[in-house]
């Protein structure tokens, strides 16, 4: 599940709430009861009615290689964070502190560098802007109207306007997912290390058996990030 707080939310005992992205329908239940290298020389193909892919971002993982295609026309403020922490090297040895089955892993709190902060994972964060920033939901862009699909790359946030540096990538498409989550990206290569992050063993969180953190960390060792050519 999960810069990005990774389409996703978890509330910390007490007062604090977790940074993430809520599976609705089973919120809602309960309340009721390899790499391969990107070409350096342009944009991946696209159709003209997709959102415009102005950044390449490359997360070396512990468990292999995630390439993402960042939306910088549809939401420039949101990938101008994503793209200056990676710079600054925010990103590594972050873990993905969540995995939600059949919807989203999650990664980009800051606090998951250090094990003596376990409890709190979730819910920290970090963005260039010096605090949360706003969200960008204009659902006039390629990107907003597409929604969730598989490989969708979002903020996770703990409410409107609370974004930073948590990111969630969708497993699944998530049509019941209100639009409540900045897409800033997509996953262009790797999706097979996602599903392989997807399925490592969990802890269960407080959202029952099957969203939980894994067991043993799974870490984005670095990201790098180049412009694309139009």
């Amino acid at each position: 599940m999960p810069w990005w707080s990774v389409l996703i939310v978890a509330v910390l005992f007490g007062a604090c709430q977790r940074t993430g992205v809520q599976d609705n329908a089973k919120v809602e239940q309960r309340q009721e009861s390899a790499r391969a290298p990107v070409s350096e020389q342009a944009a991946p193909p696209q159709r003209p009615d997709t959102p415009v892919i102005t950044h390449i971002a490359v997360l070396e993982t512990s468990l292999g290689v995630i390439t993402l295609g960042l939306y910088g026309q549809d939401a420039p403020k949101t990938v101008r964070n994503f793209v200056e922490l990676a710079r600054r090297g925010e990103y590594n040895g972050v873990l993905f502190h969540r995995v939600a089955r059949n919807f989203v892993i999650q990664a980009g709190d800051p606090l998951t560098k250090d094990p003596k902060q376990r409890a709190r994972w979730g819910t920290g964060g970090v963005s260039i802007y010096g605090g949360e920033f706003e969200d960008e939901l204009n659902p006039e862009t390629p990107s907003y109207r597409l929604g969730y699909q598989v490989g969708t790359v979002a903020m996770a946030n703990r409410g409107p306007n609370t974004n930073t540096s948590q990111f969630f990538i969708c497993l699944e498409r998530a049509t019941n997912l209100p639009k409540r989550y900045t897409i800033f990206g997509r996953v262009l290569e790797g999706m097979e290390v996602v599903r392989e992050i997807a399925a490592v063993p969990i802890e269960p969180g407080p959202f029952g058996p099957e969203d939980g953190t894994p067991k043993t960390p799974v870490v984005i060792r670095s990201v790098s990030v180049r412009e694309v050519r139009h």
